[in-house]
């Protein structure tokens, strides 16, 4: 018996940061965010002996364990780990297996790529042992397992966006989360698809000094720092509006207000080759865009009207830039068992 698992990987148009601890803690976080179809694939092959074998296909790197073996933390495939000592302390594990990772997009992209394998490892699991997990659980226990008990630096959407698929409107408080599915009709996700463009502009970032940056700033009320994330809050309710009620034009607007919010937040979001990117595709016909995920590289998104779209695009190119094509993903964590 084989089991898959795969989840989307998710862009963000506003909100992200709010959804950080203690920010969301003490003033409550708002997130809009969608997925693309750019996944992360688990493979979980169970097997008759006591031998856990993981292996990165992205890495060409492979480990060997023995299922009863407590996996120590030592920065070589921590989530995974975490993971599976998540479901060894519960006993849950009957026998040893192989588990096979495959991500469309590197750690650093911007896509919350990291997130995507955890919340999918998860879903393996889920369907070997047959557990009664529902998105919210899944979601909230990737959630407990890389922030929490691994200690990585980052927020809530990532682990809900992936769990959950689709158009989100997301909300984050001390000791909750709801997510709001977003209904939208087909006419405006086609002509948000082909406004949209989507580019690897390269290099990646470290989400955790960045992040460190932004929750120092919290904690000492960094007048800048707070405002830009009130801000970034507003413009999510603002940009969820726009998008249902199909205003298109006013969500690329305010995609531009996000960014400008965003790089205020914390320094090392931005830096001399994304500001000038920025400027050159808004010279070159771009409402708006912003850097997905944390900043510092990876992926970057521009909202263009019809008759700019290929100057956009010409742009980019010039300037280095990947331009991706993609496809907006409404569905969320999948498995699948098959037969050998």
């Amino acid at each position: 018996m084989i089991i898959r698992s795969r989840v989307p990987l998710r862009i963000s148009f506003s909100g992200g940061g709010t959804d950080v601890s203690p920010y969301c803690d003490e003033y409550g976080g708002m997130v809009l965010n969608a997925t693309i179809d750019r996944y992360a694939t688990i493979t979980l092959i169970p097997k008759n002996d006591k031998n856990m074998v993981i292996k990165s296909v992205d890495y060409d790197l492979t480990v060997k364990y023995d299922v009863d073996e407590n996996l120590a933390y030592d920065g070589q495939l921590d989530l995974i780990k975490g993971v599976i000592n998540h479901f060894k302390g519960k006993n849950e594990i009957p026998s040893g297996f192989e588990i096979y990772i495959h991500n469309d997009a590197p750690p650093g992209s911007g896509l919350g790529s990291s997130s995507a394998v955890c919340v999918a490892l998860i879903g393996a699991f889920k369907e070997w042992l047959n557990l009664p997990l529902t998105p919210y659980d899944i979601a909230e226990l990737a959630f407990k397992i890389e922030r929490i008990e691994l200690g990585i630096k980052g927020g809530r959407q990532d682990q809900y966006a992936t769990a959950f698929g689709g158009f989100n409107f997301m909300e984050f408080y001390d000791n909750r989360t709801i997510v709001n599915p977003l209904k939208l009709s087909e006419n405006i996700i086609n002509e948000l698809h082909y406004s949209l463009i989507l580019a690897y502009i390269g290099g990646s970032h470290d989400s955790s000094k960045i992040l460190s940056r932004q929750i120092k700033n919290v904690k000492t009320k960094n007048k800048e720092s707070l405002q830009s994330l009130h801000n970034l809050k507003e413009l999510a309710i603002n940009m969820k509006n726009a998008l249902v009620m199909g205003k298109l034009g006013k969500f690329g607007l305010y995609l531009d207000e996000a960014w400008n919010y965003k790089k205020k937040m914390a320094e090392g979001i931005t830096n001399e080759k994304i500001d000038n990117i920025y400027l050159e595709v808004k010279n070159a016909g771009a409402l708006g865009g912003k850097i997905s995920g944390a900043g510092g590289g990876g992926f970057m998104f521009f909202f263009t009207e019809l008759d700019r779209r290929y100057d956009v695009i010409k742009k980019l190119k010039e300037l280095g830039a990947q331009v991706i094509n993609y496809s907006f993903e409404d569905k969320g964590l999948r498995t699948w068992k098959v037969e050998k």
